[in-house]
């Protein structure tokens, strides 16, 4: 960084990276558009109530579809990223785009869950073969005297398309126009295709002699040799706690503010104080605060704080800001889903934010610092794996966790229990909702009766139980809410934080001291 500023001035830097490298931080920046702008509204889309165009699934399928898929995801990239160094960027690059287009525009009209499922996987494959060629070309393009302000000009890229993404979808979706997302982003993934046969020149793939099947088996041989050190793979186990509460921000909190916070009321407080925030969280056509747009403030944060942020904890210890990153993480999260309150809600969120910023950079310069000299690429090819990992688990806490203990269907369904409610569907049937597999039709005894199909949305059995208790539909809501506690969930996320904190403690201050005790007997 030093060398950077003392031999290339701003202008400089930025004259300094070629054209192949402005076309992969275009490319992310659209692919992250596409991809957030979806994925912004995939976890309420797929549990929302079929009388608003939602799959109306369960929360443990909805938790099954976004962990198994986004995990892969993350994982890999050891293989597409192995595959794209023997075919070429720009071949990688064109299949990826074609996948992810087909994907996305096939996406929305899918409505059974092995048809979302198999469709969303195609288009997490895409995804995939995308990932690892972005970042290999800025690599590639610059170097020692660019490097830094490279990679920092392309993550500012990846969060502005963060961004954009679900602000846009949010301003246009109203309240079942779910279509748009996967319009938008197979519209903005065309454009990536079409710049990338018309302007991305095909590179020269060098002839290494060894298959795609032996190039693949040596990208895992590179990683189980990085996993042979202690202080890497413990590090790694570490931060599947921090990618674990990460993606609540996306697979839970959504839900969480669209079952239990008054979006009326949200809108009504920001805007009295602040209008220009109001903008931010609400589409412009309704005065209702949509979930997507809170959750994007996260984004938002990094853009406006990334910077100062980083020139705060530029002398810290990577460790020491991982440290104390996890305790703001764990405030953060804990405050949005401790209160009903939106208020509270946003300030988790860039609270959240701020810890993130603080920590998640960091992790890259540590597995960089303690790396042996000469193989810093083979132990950041290891970057992915906690990513991988926690993403599956946040899958199954968003999914099943969530389902059982917070989700707002599932209260109202022990209520109706509670209550000895006979709830029927519209054809009189007896019916019950199961955590797993939704609404059923059941006999007196409770039995499914598989070969006939209830006729009921979530929406209209909420609506059910709140006229059997005779209560208005907002204070059914706050009943339940007083009644079963579904923000008790949190205590799951803050614990996590706390034992990765605690974790990531003894790693530093014990476990590194000994192993570096022992290698220098």
């Amino acid at each position: 960084m030093n060398k950077e500023n003392k031999s290339l001035g701003f202008l400089e830097l930025m004259k300094s990276f070629p054209k192949r490298f402005w076309m992969a931080s275009v490319f992310e920046l659209l692919e992250r558009f596409a991809w957030y702008g979806m994925f912004a509204i995939l976890a309420i889309y797929l549990v929302a109530s079929k009388d608003v165009k939602g799959l109306g699934f369960t929360d443990d399928q909805g938790g099954k579809i976004i962990g198994d898929i986004t995990a892969l995801l993350y994982f890999l990239p050891l293989i597409t990223g192995a595959i794209a160094d023997r075919i070429g960027y720009k071949k990688s690059l064109i299949i990826s785009f074609v996948m992810l287009a087909i994907g996305y525009g096939t996406l929305g009209y899918v409505h059974s869950f092995w048809a979302f499922y198999f469709v969303f996987l195609f288009l997490g494959i895409g995804a995939a073969m995308f990932k690892p060629v972005a970042s290999a070309i800025v690599t590639t393009t610059t170097d020692e005297s660019n490097s830094s302000m490279g990679f920092g000009v392309f993550y500012m890229m990846v969060n502005i398309g963060g961004w954009i993404g679900p602000f846009i979808v949010g301003k246009l979706r109203g309240e079942s126009n779910w279509l748009i997302a996967f319009h938008m982003a197979t519209g903005v993934i065309l454009v990536n295709l079409l710049f990338n046969i018309f302007f991305f020149k095909q590179d020269k793939i060098e002839k290494s002699g060894n298959s795609i099947g032996d190039t693949i088996k040596k990208s895992f041989a590179n990683i189980w040799e990085a996993l042979k050190d202690s202080k890497l793979t413990v590090l790694l186990i570490i931060m599947i706690g921090f990618w674990t509460l990460f993606n609540q921000l996306f697979y839970t909190l959504p839900k969480f503010i669209q079952d239990w916070v008054d979006l009326e009321h949200l809108f009504d407080s920001v805007n009295s104080f602040s209008p220009i925030l109001a903008s931010l969280i609400s589409d412009g056509k309704e005065a209702i605060a949509k979930p997507e747009l809170l959750v994007n403030l996260d984004a938002f944060a990094i853009i406006i704080l990334q910077m100062l942020i980083s020139y705060i904890i530029i002398k810290w210890k990577p460790v020491n800001a991982m440290i104390i990153g996890f305790i703001i993480v764990s405030l953060g999260i804990g405050l949005t889903f401790y209160f009903r309150d939106g208020l509270f809600i946003i300030l988790g969120i860039i609270i959240f934010a701020i810890g993130e910023m603080t920590a998640n950079p960091k992790f890259s310069a540590y597995i960089a610092e303690i790396s042996p000299k000469g193989k810093e690429a083979l132990y950041m090819g290891t970057y992915f794996l906690p990513v991988f990992v926690g993403n599956k688990i946040a899958g199954w806490i968003s999914g099943s966790i969530y389902g059982s203990m917070s989700a707002k269907i599932t209260l109202a369904q022990k209520e109706a229990l509670s209550k000895g409610f006979e709830m029927v569907d519209k054809n009189n049937h007896l019916i019950h909702y199961f955590a797993k597999s939704g609404f059923k039709v059941v006999d007196k005894s409770g039995n499914a009766l598989e070969d006939v199909a209830p006729a009921i949305t979530k929406n209209e059995y909420i609506q059910q139980v709140a006229e059997k208790s005779h209560m208005s539909a907002n204070d059914f809501v706050t009943h339940l809410w007083n009644s079963y506690h579904p923000n008790q969930i949190l205590w799951i996320f803050v614990g996590i934080g706390i034992v990765t904190f605690l974790a990531l403690v003894f790693y530093d201050k014990v476990y590194v001291k000994r192993l570096d005790r022992k290698n220098n007997m």
